[in-house]
């Protein structure tokens, strides 16, 4: 099981709190708490693979940009959360993918753009276009809008950052894999001194595998008994030869 870390940014009121609980629980917290930092743990099954997802449900408030930091560098992928009845926030997330690009030293992060309370219609200030349009001048950053309250698009969100994830990790294996996958292979034959202890042999450095040692095995003895018969038929003709002489 891999585990994976989730950090939820955005503006305070936006309802990041309403997203995290509603997808780890079940649940639609009706009333607003502002949050200083809610750390939630959820296992779930994704593409037939299960995954160990912590999500931190990180504040809003400006007095907390230090905080998340250190959020920012301990989490994998991230949702950018704005509210469709906010267009300050939708703004705030411009300065807050600029600092996780930062951070993470990386223009290519797991990342979702989020627009959340799409089920507020009649408040409604930011079009679906507009969300759009953010995510085209992100780069294609996927673009979602959600109803914490109806509970649409709430798991899909999650589960995009996290498939993100797994094809980054793919890429840097893809990218690292021929030269690492032939030195898997020879070590596990055992017949390189490269061989670690945590091999699937568990060799040290400068032991041979088990195919060297049993061709050693059976070669030595062959050997020995070769070089001794030779030995054996030079001096029976040499005796041969002397007692013919002795006779004339």
């Amino acid at each position: 099981m891999r585990d994976y870390k989730l950090v939820v940014l955005g503006a305070g009121g936006v309802g990041k709190s309403c997203l995290t609980v509603q997808f780890v629980q079940g649940v639609y917290l009706d009333a607003y708490d502002p949050t200083i930092e809610d750390s939630y743990r959820k296992s779930m099954e994704i593409d037939k693979k299960v995954f160990d997802l912590e999500i931190l449900d990180t504040a809003g408030v400006a007095q907390f940009t230090a905080m998340r930091e250190l959020y920012i560098k301990s989490g994998l992928g991230f949702l950018l959360v704005y509210s469709v009845t906010d267009r300050q926030s939708l703004e705030e997330l411009i300065d807050l993918r600029e600092q996780v690009l930062r951070i993470k030293d990386s223009t290519k992060v797991p990342m979702v753009l989020v627009g959340n309370k799409a089920d507020l219609e009649g408040e409604r200030v930011i079009s679906v276009e507009e969300g759009v349009e953010m995510s085209s001048k992100w780069g294609k950053v996927p673009f979602y809008e959600t109803s914490a309250l109806l509970r649409s698009n709430v798991d899909e969100v999650f589960v995009d950052v996290v498939r993100q994830i797994i094809r980054n990790e793919m890429e840097v294996q893809t990218n690292a894999g021929p030269g690492s996958a032939g030195r898997m292979s020879r070590r596990e034959t055992g017949l390189t001194s490269g061989s670690g202890p945590n091999s699937p042999l568990g060799l040290q450095q400068g032991q041979q595998g088990p195919l060297a040692k049993a061709h050693t095995a059976i070669d030595r003895p062959s050997n020995a008994k070769l070089s001794s018969q030779g030995k054996t038929k030079k001096l029976d003709i040499k005796r041969k030869k002397k007692k013919d002489c002795v006779i004339l």
